[in-house]
């Protein structure tokens, strides 16, 4: 069974479903810090002498056992020479493009 198959099973669960709704902001802004700087080649020592944000800091948001104020997200975008972007899109439309998203 992949991940994939796995996760599938696993929504049908209500108890699940709904806590993995309530996790994927946040998995999502994770991820999107993680890419972000590893597609400019960046440590996270190397964000942190961009911003001044400590790396221990850096390495907890990455963790998921901080979160991020949207202020902070704008200093570490700037720090990898990025603008910081919010969106608000319809649900359907998300869980189609997380249905057809590759966990790698």
């Amino acid at each position: 069974m992949t991940l994939r198959e796995y996760k599938k099973n696993k929504m049908k669960d209500p108890d699940f479903a709904q806590a993995y709704a309530e996790i994927r902001p946040e998995m999502d802004v994770i991820r999107a810090m993680i890419d972000a700087r590893t597609s400019q080649n960046m440590t996270q020592k190397d964000l942190s002498e961009r911003t001044g944000i400590a790396q221990t800091e850096i390495s907890k948001l990455e963790n998921g056992t901080r979160n991020p104020s949207i202020r902070l997200l704008q200093r570490l975008a700037d720090g990898m020479g990025m603008v910081l972007k919010v969106s608000f899109i319809p649900k359907d439309a998300v869980d189609v493009s997380m249905d057809n998203y590759h966990h790698g």
